[in-house]
């Protein structure tokens, strides 16, 4: 079997070392934060702690899935059903609520909105046939060239899916009114992108929060990680913390090993599960030629010549600012999944990713996991999460904008559905696209590159990104992209990928 190493301890890392140690292969993990997960960790302080990244479990019979082709012991995980989904707050004052079933769904729709519940029940039926499809088509597999993505099956499939359109646009054939299309496209902001600028092919998003659920991980997301851990422990595997890789050993056409602390160690493959547009550091730069220049015979690398990608033509995703807090109360109304919009959420996102700007009135994300989980607060206290996107911008002055932009959305959050907030909170801290860039996250975007259409699909990072034999990737920015199922299911690509090219097959 092959010696594989793993760059990058974050879930799509965790997940290969999980599926290619399954299959026997010796793998050894390199992490150069002080603990494995990468996205997927908590935030502690003294009897609190939260989730530091996601926390909404989509498509849990993908997770589960890989989880058990990977050998985790079943019932390692707890999953919760959120039930309702969760809840929109908009600001005329109306209140959406996402809940379980079509029928019931349909029905609360046309009794905030008469005459919109058959555009739902519309949406569900079509995409119902169309998301299989879909799924089969664009998230299972990859593309090592253009004409596989751009098969007639799928060019069909696409137009079907309104890829053509936005994601807004597309839901907007089902709905009249601006605060549906907005219920109905915003899970855009899942995976870094505006509901404006990301693909139609999208669809698939809003439809499966309704026919597979919304779940949280009990005990929070950031046991994920750990749970994965334990068992690459358990089976002898090595899990470097603390460690970075300081290049990787490209020769004669192929990866064979990484440098690490000025040590050469020689492996038959590398997956790298950092932020793809990072990967170019760790490579020669001399295989970096413009098309037709010829390397210098003396290098090394020579046999090998890849296309000029350069960071600066990755466009990244959105970022956050990430508010942790602890509250010595809880808020029986208040559900564990609920946003917040203004008066326009197309305005708001607007200043965001077409003027770089921080609206004036933000929207934003709540999480408050007590009120599904008991035990993930002090008894009669809280642990909450906000999340506000912001440009993926790490030079500007985050020193002086967080503070009052979180003080604005906490008193915003205090009239519109937690009262007495500012005077319960006991534990408060923030996280910039700044501190995000510090580590790792491309541009400081929170979600890997953005999930445009010129970076979907074929146009993105493929699991075996280069002509380099034995080099692979996974993560956020490569294909199918974002979200920690769909990540999943690209390590779980690049592990199959790796799998048939040594086994002469590829």
């Amino acid at each position: 079997m092959s010696r594989v190493a793993v760059v990058g301890g974050g879930i799509g890392g965790l997940t290969a070392a999980l599926l290619l140690s399954q299959q026997g292969h010796e793998v050894v993990v390199y992490e150069r934060g002080q603990q494995v997960g990468g996205r997927v960790a908590f935030e502690e302080s003294g009897p609190y702690r939260i989730d530091r990244g996601p926390t909404i479990v989509l498509l849990p019979e993908m997770l589960l899935g890989i989880m058990k082709e990977a050998g985790l012991p079943e019932g390692s995980l707890e999953l919760l059903r959120c039930d309702p989904l969760y809840r929109i707050h908009f600001q005329s004052g109306r209140i959406l609520t996402k809940v379980d079933g079509t029928k019931a769904q349909a029905a609360e729709i046309e009794r905030q909105y008469p005459g919109e519940g058959k555009g739902f029940t519309r949406f569900m039926k079509e995409m119902s046939v169309l998301y299989p499809q879909g799924k089969a088509s664009f998230l299972e597999r990859g593309f090592a060239r253009r004409r596989d993505f751009f098969s007639p099956r799928n060019l069909s499939l696409m137009g079907r899916l309104r890829a053509y359109r936005s994601l807004r646009s597309a839901v907007g054939q089902y709905f009249h009114s601006e605060e549906l299309k907005d219920a109905f496209s915003l899970q855009s902001l899942y995976i870094g992108g505006a509901p404006f600028r990301t693909p139609g092919i999208y669809t698939m998003l809003p439809y499966a929060e309704h026919a597979f659920g919304i779940w949280m991980l009990k005990g929070g997301y950031g046991r994920l990680p750990q749970i994965m851990a334990r068992e690459l422990e358990r089976r002898g595997v090595v899990i470097h913390t603390d460690t970075e890789v300081e290049s990787l050993k490209i020769s004669s056409g192929r990866c064979q090993g990484v440098r690490v602390q000025g040590q050469s160690i020689p492996y038959d493959a590398v997956l790298y599960n950092g932020d793809f547009p990072l990967l170019e550091e760790l490579l020669p730069q001399q295989m970096f030629k413009p098309t037709g220049q010829r390397a210098d015979p003396a290098e090394e690398d020579a046999a090998v010549t890849l296309k000029p990608i350069r960071r600066g033509a990755f466009k990244p995703s959105s970022g956050c600012l990430l508010i942790y807090a602890g509250a010595n109360k809880r808020w029986p109304d208040a559900m564990v999944h609920q946003f917040f919009l203004p008066d326009s959420l197309n305005d708001n996102l607007r200043d965001l990713f077409d003027k770089g700007t921080i609206s004036e009135h933000p929207s934003y994300y709540v999480f408050n996991p007590a009120a599904l989980d008991d035990s993930a607060a002090p008894p009669g206290e809280s642990v909450l999460y906000f999340l506000i996107p912001v440009p993926a911008s790490p030079e500007l002055d985050w020193d002086n904008i967080a503070g009052p932009l979180a003080d604005k959305v906490l008193a915003d959050a205090e009239k519109r559905g937690f009262p007495g907030l500012s005077a319960s909170i006991v534990w408060r801290k923030l996280r910039t696209p700044a501190q995000a860039e510090q580590e790792g996250m491309f541009g400081g975007g929170s979600f890997g590159i953005a999930p445009v259409l010129s970076q979907s699909g074929v146009f993105r990072p493929q699991a075996k990104p280069y002509s380099v034999q034995g080099l692979y990737a996974a993560g956020a920015s490569v294909h199918p992209g974002g979200g920690v199922p769909i990540v999943m299911q690209g390590a779980r690509l690049a592990v199959h990928e790796l799998m048939k090219e040594m086994s002469g097959h590829g």
